[in-house]
């Protein structure tokens, strides 16, 4: 037996050994579903990844525009080639590295809508996607195309037919969206080895990518296409092309390996090395199908609803695509540093993270909300790395990244939220530089830049003309950061920075108007501009409107209630966000989507909303919402995301609220309870421990909760703590027909400016 035969075999055998420990959860990845929101709003794509890895191998129809900003779309019916890297449901069209497509003489049409790029038609129903795998027919060539990938390295496998005019093309000019090549290099090592690297710019700037390709078979010949020698068609821009010529019988494989680096060949080589250094394809896929595997298996289910186990997976797969590794093998990765975006006059900066793993792709304005908080449950060691992450970013630029990918800063959306991941971690004893931190955290919000010099001194963000002012989402936004700040500081004992932070976290009060009993714009007089409209799309409000950001505060629930009017006032208020329904002539942008009311779940500033009922003693109005939003805006199906997953926000919403619990306030230490929607789940901690969720009477019927008990102790108040999640245990759901909202007695409430930390710290 051969030597990667043998090692197959083992996997094999390594992985009916897990199946059978784990009989009832075994194959996890089976319930796994990479195709839904790969069409509709959704903006994923269906290739092959491991969690948090740097490669994103995936199919790419070759045609711009919004409903393939990912790349793929599901409705369409061409591939033209699959790319290396890609962005996770983020409505940002950029990376799109480094495209390969296997072509023969069967077909050379060639199209103006994919700029004249090869193509073949495909067939979902000669397609598949699982988790670290994904293969289609090209079926205009009779090419099977096969792809997996370690970390570092995304691997092809190519099953061709008889012909002696087969073809490997290795595109560095194909760019889609917003992406652009600006310096491109490709070259011959030897017959079987190829080398170079793709500079870039799009939503993010000055992009550094350098590969090295392995091939199994050496090619015969091969071409270079530059911009000085012209294709048959149209083939402009900065690029490089290679075509790699080969003979191949019926049924003969290529593999082609693909290591990557943002900071040389040599390390893209060294990624080979070390994550693959062999040809045996089905052993790359095995394996990354056990690292999925090992990672799903952290949280256990039990429903008979296949559909619903379907969902929950595969949200907690989407869940672990971002963010995404940075550094090589040795730590070194391209530093945030770069002046101005301009490869041609910038030297490559590099850095060493050491200790610890550097990622990047933080969607911080979507993130920090859900997503990091379910990490410091199940990735306790990954969150360690991501906040030395966000420190190393700060080492390189002086400020915190506010939405930062491929080491560089988009400046996209608002707030300084890399705070609130920051605060949340040190909070639960999460391993970082605390004292570093603070500093990054302080600095960041003092800066005089995106507006917060003017809302450091009038105390809001008033209205300008300047491109997306979202004066009155920046200012909530900057408010709860500073809350976060605040009680960083009040642990650390910064007195003075505590009063100063906790003061300007009542900043939304600023642009309160007690008359309206709306939060609106000003301008830079004091004054509310005139003609308010809540329901409105304006520029004052960041991808929302009045009625979606008037719940922002999430550091101080209780004074909120108390500016609407009491609990009663809030009630009615919180029933017409749900009820208040966009009328036909009403222009809604395309980030309004999965509509409930003025409620848009498509779109993070809505995410808490449906807890706030906890806040006014009325918990089966959220059971119910709560209910609503995970049956009716996830399903199994292409279309099966209401709105952007927004690398993983939208997939950690669902995984946090289907087991009955969110965090409203998202570094304050608790989770807000709603009900579970399956009948048990167990969540797997450190130390062998579990924190098991419970849901007695359970039924699609029995959506309200009629008692709640914690270890075996009645429950009254409307929340969990983090230690208490983490320190294991059973909490118990009695679920029923009715609503009871006494299941709490007069229910305790998150006390607004106390965090709820680990006191082991």
């Amino acid at each position: 037996m051969g030597r990667f035969k043998l090692i197959y075999v083992i996997v094999v055998l390594l992985s009916i050994s897990c199946a059978k420990k784990e009989q009832e959860h075994a194959s996890l990845t089976a319930f796994v579903n990479p195709f839904i929101g790969t069409d509709g709003p959704g903006n994923t794509y269906p290739g092959a990844t491991v969690p948090f890895g740097m490669v994103q191998l995936s199919p790419d129809i070759g045609i711009p525009g919004w409903d393939r900003i990912a790349g793929y779309y599901y409705q369409d019916s061409i591939i033209t080639g699959f790319s290396h890297t890609h962005l996770s449901g983020t409505g940002a069209g950029d990376l799109y590295d480094i495209l390969v497509m296997p072509t023969n003489n069967r077909f050379s049409k060639k199209i103006k809508d994919n700029n004249f790029k090869p193509f073949s038609s495909f067939s979902h129903d000669k397609e598949m996607a699982s988790p670290g795998y994904y293969t289609v027919d090209l079926l205009d060539y009779g090419i099977k195309s096969e792809v997996t990938a370690t970390k570092r390295v995304g691997i092809h496998q190519y099953t061709f037919p008889k012909d002696d005019s087969t073809k490997i093309h290795i595109d560095l000019g194909y760019a889609l969206n917003w992406d652009k090549p600006i310096d491109t290099h490709i070259e011959k090592v030897n017959d079987s080895v190829i080398r170079g690297h793709r500079m870039s710019t799009g939503w993010a700037r000055n992009q550094r990518l350098y590969f090295e390709m392995h091939f199994s078979k050496p090619f015969k010949s091969y071409k270079i296409i530059d911009d000085k020698t012209q294709d048959t068609k149209p083939f402009g821009g900065i690029s490089h092309k290679m075509i790699l010529n080969y003979s191949t019988e019926d049924d003969e494989k290529i593999i082609v390996k693909t290591g990557l680096s943002t900071t040389s060949c040599k390390a893209a080589n060294e990624a080979i090395r070390k994550e693959a250094n062999h040809f045996n394809f089905d052993v790359y896929k095995a394996k990354a199908t056990l690292v999925w595997e090992k990672e799903l298996q952290k949280i256990k289910i039990k429903t008979n609803n296949e559909d619903e186990k379907t969902v929950f997976y595969t949200m907690l797969y989407q869940s672990m695509l971002a963010p995404t590794l940075l550094s090589d093998v040795d730590g070194s990765y391209k530093a945030a540093n770069d002046a101005t975006g301009n490869y041609k006059e910038e030297q490559d900066t590099i850095a060493t993270a050491i200790g610890f793993d550097r990622y990047d792709t933080f969607s911080l304005w979507d993130t920090f909300r859900a997503a990091h908080p379910l990490f410091t449950i199940i990735h306790p060691e990954r969150t360690s790395d991501m906040v030395k992450s966000l420190l190393a970013h700060y080492k390189e630029t002086g400020v915190l990244p506010v939405w930062s990918m491929q080491g560089s800063e988009t400046n996209m959306m608002i707030g300084y939220h890399a705070v609130p991941v920051i605060v949340d971690a040190y909070f639960k004893g999460v391993d970082f530089d605390a004292l570093l931190a603070y500093e990054a955290c302080k600095n960041s919000a003092m800066i005089d830049d995106r507006d917060i010099d003017t809302y450091k001194v009038l105390g809001y963000v008033p209205v300008h003309e300047g491109h997306e002012n979202w004066s009155v989402s920046k200012t909530l936004e900057y408010a709860y950061d500073d809350w976060c700040i605040a009680m960083f500081a009040k642990d650390l004992g910064r007195e003075k920075d505590f009063e100063y932070f906790i003061e300007r976290s009542n900043s939304w009060k600023n642009l309160y108007n007690e008359t309206s009993s709306w939060i609106q714009p000003k301008d830079s007089t004091n004054s509310f501009l005139p003609n308010f409209e809540a329901k409105a799309y304006s520029p004052y409000f960041c991808e929302s409107n009045a009625w979606h950001y008037y719940w922002f505060v999430p550091q101080n629930i209780d004074e909120l209630i108390n500016k609407t009017g009491g609990k009663e006032r809030f009630e009615q208020k919180l029933d017409s966000m749900f009820s208040y329904y966009p009328e036909p002539i009403d222009k809604l942008p395309l980030f309004s989507t999965g509509m409930i009311g003025q409620y848009a779940h498509g779109n993070e500033p809505s995410h808490h909303v449906a807890y706030l009922y906890n806040h006014i003693d009325k918990p089966s109005k959220t059971q119910k919402l709560v209910r609503q939003i995970l049956e009716k805006q996830y399903k199994n199906e292409p279309n099966g995301h209401c709105g952007n997953e927004d690398c993983g926000q939208m997939s950690s919403w669902y995984v946090l609220s289907a087991m009955g619990f969110y965090p409203v306030n998202p570094a304050q230490g608790v989770y807000h309870l709603g009900a579970p929607l399956f009948e048990e789940a167990s969540i797997a901690l450190s130390d062998n421990k579990s924190f098991k969720i419970l849901a007695s009477n359970h039924s699609k019927e029995n959506k309200y909760v009629e008692k709640i008990m914690l270890n075996g102790k009645p429950l009254n108040r409307i929340f969990i703590t983090h230690e208490e999640v983490i320190q294991g245990g059973v909490l118990e759901f009695a679920m029923a027909k009715k609503p009871n909202d006494s299941v709490f007695g007069k229910a305790v409430l998150p006390e607004p400016n106390k965090v709820y930390f680990n006191d082991n710290q």
